[in-house]
């Protein structure tokens, strides 16, 4: 076959810092810190200090392939980590540090981290896990060395700002195979420990291209973005990458994400776009409520990490007139799959059938190849009617787990294919709708009901904060759903009420048998609902009508 003559060049993350400080020098970072201040720099200052760590990072012994961890939240720092780290081949650990005790024992353990760097905040928690970590880790507190000496329960950790003392801000970047692990990242562990994506630079810049490709309208020396999606999680939907590439500056919100902190913080930074699961814009809609107008300057927020309901999606358009964007993917997707952005036709329907679009999960981004399939992995078509497990495939989708080879043996189907778990349909004209996970499913006397359409119905009502469907055994019809419900804050609304409220909006053999009030749910440590721990907490309910 002839190849081409083009030249070689490796895909690499240190090129998307080094091109912004050249062609995007003025593009600012914006680091809420957690007393109130502001820091605030250009990525042609971040560029600067990016270089210091990374030679910071050698002389601290950290080769390539060696795993350094990071335990912190949105700012400038940790922005900073995701390049010097990686950039000299090394691979960047994110870690959540709203995970469980165990969950974080097993995740620094298994990755062999050499280095851990740390927010101040989460200090007594390094604290008490120090003694379940590798001896030989070595600890930095993302601070200055007058912070750091204050700092309790962690003998001999280094000050960040001390690293960078006298180092260079000149570095000629190594050159390595684009394939190259560049950033780790652990599924949340629902289901036994969690499991490692490896990133590689090469699927991390093309994630952020495809990305871009698809949400063009969002990014752009102009415009200014704030995530509230955690860079401790899946490379935080690629906006550290997608951000400095195309000279949109970012506004990190640090670790207050209650509705009047964001809404001062965009207010004041006058952000242009956001991006978060349902659960933050919850609480963010409420406030812009409260004070009848949305933040300054606030266009577009993109929705993902679990399904956004229509009420949500509604408020935000019809109320405040800000565009939202409903995006679907996995941790082990790098994350994003898909999102639901309209073409110039769709834009053009009513109001109420373009929020109908965006309730699903949109198409797949470019690299994203989407099939459905039947129990024995056969194809079925994308008519918006059949439904079976979505799987899925492209060169920014996970192969394998980190070292974990049982694990990966059930990851790709028999044609190479990534299998999700989760079940959907896919329209004729692309658009995925998640139909359930398939652990979520229930099967009640021969008919599926999908949990995730009956707690859709359910949120429509204003008195339901939020809910949840299990599934719960039934003698005559196997499976019976079970509605969980968390009410608003001063709503009234019983049983009843409820499900004559739903009745009209569902087939009869879809309505719970029953409604259980609850003062919170429990979500997981990346903001989801926890169906793990509502299952394990009502394992020995017993249905009012299995007699």
């Amino acid at each position: 076959m002839l190849k081409g003559l083009m030249m070689d060049r490796p895909l690499s993350i240190s090129s998307a810092i080094e091109y912004a400080a050249a062609t995007h020098p003025k593009g600012e970072v914006v680091s809420a810190a957690p007393d109130g201040s502001l820091h605030r720099y250009t990525y042609a200052d971040a560029r600067k200090r990016v270089v210091r760590m990374a030679h910071a990072l050698i002389a601290l012994g950290i080769k390539p392939g060696d795993r350094v961890a990071t335990l912190a939240f949105n700012g400038y720092r940790h922005l900073e980590l995701y390049y010097a780290i990686s950039g000299i081949g090394a691979v960047c650990h994110t870690i959540n540090p709203r995970l469980f005790a165990d969950q974080l024992d097993y995740i620094v353990n298994h990755a062999k981290d050499q280095i851990l760097f740390f927010d101040p905040i989460v200090a007594p928690l390094v604290g008490q896990m120090r003694s379940r970590w590798p001896a030989g880790l070595k600890y930095v507190a993302m601070a200055d060395a007058a912070e750091t000496a204050k700092l309790q329960g962690v003998p001999g950790v280094i000050a960040y700002e001390t690293l960078l003392e006298n180092r260079s801000e000149t570095i000629d970047w190594p050159t390595f195979d684009e394939n190259t692990a560049a950033a780790l990242c652990y599924t949340s562990g629902t289901t036994g420990n969690p499991k490692g994506a490896l990133y590689s630079h090469r699927s991390n810049m093309l994630h952020a291209l495809f990305s871009l490709v698809a949400m063009l309208h969002m990014y752009g020396p102009r415009i200014r973005y704030l995530p509230v999606v955690p860079l401790f999680h899946v490379n935080a939907w690629g906006l550290p990458y997608i951000a400095p590439l195309t000279g949109t500056s970012l506004v990190m919100p640090g670790v207050k994400l209650d509705g009047p902190s964001l809404f001062d913080l965009m207010d004041k930074e006058h952000v242009h776009c956001v991006a978060g699961v349902p659960t933050v814009w919850r609480g963010l809609l409420d406030e812009m409520r409260k004070r009848g107008r949305r933040p300054d300057g606030l266009t577009h927020l993109m929705v993902g990490g679990s399904a956004a309901p229509r009420s949500l999606i509604e408020a935000f358009e019809k109320e405040f007139n800000v565009s939202v964007l409903h995006g679907w993917g996995m941790t082990e997707m790098s994350p994003i799959g898909t999102v639901s952005c309209l073409e110039p036709d769709m834009e053009a329907l009513p109001i109420d059938q373009q929020i109908g679009l965006k309730e699903m999960q949109g198409r797949a981004i470019y690299g994203v190849d989407m099939r459905i399939v039947d129990e024995n992995g056969k194809p079925l078509p994308h008519d918006g009617v059949a439904f079976g497990e979505l799987c899925v495939r492209g060169a920014t989708i996970a192969k394998a787990y980190f070292e974990d080879a049982k694990a990966s043996e059930k990851l790709l189907d028999k044609d190479g294919w990534m299998r999700t778990g989760d079940v959907a349909k896919i329209r004729p004209d692309g658009f995925l709708q998640i139909v359930d996970r398939a652990k979520d499913l229930i099967k009640s006397g021969g008919e599926w009901i999908s949990s995730l359409d009956l707690e859709i119905e359910a949120l429509k009502m204003p008195a339901i904060a939020q809910c949840a469907v299990l599934g719960i055994k039934h003698p005559k019809w196997d499976e019976r759903p079970v509605l969980i419900v968390q009410l608003a804050q001063g709503a009234k609304v019983t049983k009843d009420e409820i499900l004559a409220f739903l009745t009209p909006r569902l087939g009869k053999w879809q309505i719970p048998d029953d409604v259980i009030f609850v003062d919170a749910l429990p979500l997981t440590a990346t903001g989801k609902i926890s169906k793990l721990q509502l299952r394990q907490k009502f394992a020995d309910y017993k249905l009012p009508t299995a007699g």
